[in-house]
This record gives C-alpha cells, sequence and structure tokens, in this order.
C-alpha cells in the first residue's frame, strides 16, 4: 500500500511540476512584452489580412503625410508613455484612439483616421504600457491601461482647452480599455465612447483561448497565472471586468463587433452591451472576424459612426 501511495504522490507531483511549467510558459508568452508577437496574435485572429494590406498601406501612408508630432507623458506608476498626436483643423472634437493587443496605435488606425481626420477631429493614438514606443515589461491587459488613459485625456483636454469634445474609440484590448474607462470619474469633456471588439477580462478572453485554440482546461492554469500576474504587473485577471465597468457608465456607447470572431467571441459583446448602463447603440458586422469590420462594412461602419458622433458632439 505504501508503495502505491508514494507512486501516486510521485505522478502527482509530476503533473502539478507539468502545470506549473505550461502555467510558466503561457504567462511568459502572454503578459511579457517582447514575448507577445504581433504575427502571433494576427494568426489567432483568424482573419485573412493580406487581403487587406493594399489598402491599409494606402490609407496609412496618407495618414503619414498629415500634421503630426510624438507626445509623451508619465503614468501614475512612472512610466514613459508614447502617442502619436495629429492636429487635424484644431477644432474643438478630438478622438483619443486605443490600439489592440500586441499593436501599437499607428498601426490599427491607420485606416481608420481617413474618417476621423476628414470628419474634422484631431486624433491622439496612443502605444499603451509595454506596446510601440512607451515602457513597460508586463501588458495592462485593459486594467493598467484605463488610468493610463484618464493621464491622456487630461493631456488632451490642456492641449484644447475646456471646451474640448473628446471621443473614446478602442479596438480590442483596446475596446476593453475604454469600457473599463466608464467605470472610472470621466471629466465632462468626454462625449462618448467606441467599442469595437472588446473582450470582458484578461480572465475570460485567456480561458476562451485555452479552451478552443489549445484545447486546454482553465484550471488550474488561470489561477497560476492570476497570482503571477498580482506579483508580477500589480494587478488580477479578472480585477477589473468590461461588463462590470460599464455598468457604472455615464456617457453614450457605440458597440461593434464581428459577428464571426473566434479570438474574442461576439458574447463578450453582448454580454458587455446587457450591462451598459448609459445611452448604447450596437452594430454587429456579419461575417466579420476579430478586428475586421471596419474592412468588412465599410459603409455600416462609418454610418454608425456618423449617426452616433452627430447625437453627442456639436
Amino acid at each position: 500500500m505504501g508503495k502505491i501511495l508514494k507512486g501516486a504522490a510521485a505522478v502527482l507531483g509530476l503533473l502539478t511540476a507539468a502545470e506549473a511549467g505550461g502555467t510558466a510558459y503561457f504567462y511568459r508568452r502572454t503578459m511579457k512584452r517582447y514575448n507577445a508577437k504581433t504575427e502571433r496574435t494576427m494568426k489567432m485572429s483568424g482573419v485573412d489580412w493580406e487581403k487587406y494590406f493594399p489598402f491599409m498601406h494606402e490609407r496609412s501612408d496618407w495618414m503619414m503625410e498629415q500634421p503630426h508630432e510624438d507626445v509623451w507623458i508619465t503614468s501614475h506608476d512612472g512610466l514613459r508613455l508614447h502617442g502619436t498626436y495629429f492636429k487635424g483643423d484644431e477644432g474643438s472634437k478630438a478622438v483619443i484612439c486605443f490600439h489592440g493587443y500586441t499593436s501599437k496605435g499607428l498601426n490599427d488606425y491607420g485606416s481608420l483616421s481617413y474618417y476621423y481626420l476628414k470628419h474634422g477631429f484631431r486624433m491622439l493614438l496612443i502605444d499603451e504600457r509595454a506596446h510601440g514606443e512607451s515602457d513597460g515589461t508586463y501588458i495592462g491587459f485593459g486594467t493598467m491601461d484605463r488610468l493610463d488613459g484618464m493621464k491622456w485625456i487630461e493631456w488632451m483636454t490642456e492641449k484644447i482647452g475646456e471646451d474640448a469634445q473628446i471621443l473614446l474609440h478602442g479596438n480590442s484590448m483596446g475596446g476593453a480599455t475604454v469600457c473599463m474607462m466608464s467605470g472610472l470619474k470621466l471629466p465632462p469633456q468626454v462625449k462618448g465612447i467606441v467599442s469595437d471588439c472588446a473582450f470582458t477580462s484578461a480572465k475570460d478572453v485567456f480561458t476562451h483561448v485555452l479552451h478552443s485554440m489549445y484545447h486546454l482546461p482553465a484550471f488550474p492554469m488561470i489561477q497560476i497565472a492570476d497570482k503571477l500576474n498580482k506579483r508580477n504587473a500589480g494587478y488580477g485577471l479578472d480585477e477589473c471586468n468590461a461588463a462590470r465597468e460599464v455598468r457604472k457608465a455615464q456617457v453614450p456607447f457605440l458597440f461593434i463587433h464581428g459577428e464571426k470572431d473566434i479570438f474574442v467571441p461576439c458574447w463578450m459583446c453582448e454580454e458587455i452591451y446587457k450591462n451598459c448602463a448609459s445611452q448604447k447603440t450596437k452594430l454587429i458586422v456579419k461575417d466579420a472576424g476579430h478586428g475586421e469590420s471596419y474592412y468588412k462594412d465599410m459603409e455600416a461602419y462609418e454610418g454608425a459612426l456618423d449617426s452616433f458622433i452627430g447625437g453627442i458632439m456639436k
């Protein structure tokens, strides 16, 4: 009997070690800068991005020809954060854009910038912490980025003045960020929020990816990763949940999501929308994958923006 118990204990020890090793591997390649790869994220999105590259490059080239400058702020925890500011027509309307996981501001909004700049907006394309030219080792997944976002709102308000009319626009992780920001006390200059393909929380999206793409159980990997992240990055994976934060929202929302999103499933958008306490509208784009909505149906996307912005700004 003793041999059996020792054997069982040895097997359990090996399994525990394997789980810990697997969690550490998953955590490093997901949460740490330079281990989280843009190419891997694009592949996991399930979208054939190459077919959009010519259009993206044309729009991006046009964007970079417009007057712009690099700007910097310091986060509450001492990180130097970078943004690219486009002057537009220097009126009172401005949009602050939050990019997706493993991307950066200039990448995610190279195409959509044409819409905003042509409609008289100033634009601020930020690099979220641990992305682009911003400092940081650990990715914020919205929880830390929402606090950084408040600093960027202060920067924009100081730039324009008290009569600023600010729109927040977020894509994927950036979408989660702006949803989470709605639970904070936003200044009156923030007139509305556009959330495109947001996830509810890091915990939820990691659980979905483990199940659907790696065919692995979430337990105990998520629980171990949660403890690791609290120690290393200073926040828990479900510490801030977009579906909970929008219950405190006081500014109007436009939610956009691709019907066939396999990376951040559409049910997350429905959950956030259902919980949103403020004025809200929703666009679900047929046959669109993750982050693909603008390219799949540009007319519907820009039409939704026209209606939304027309109702909240002078």
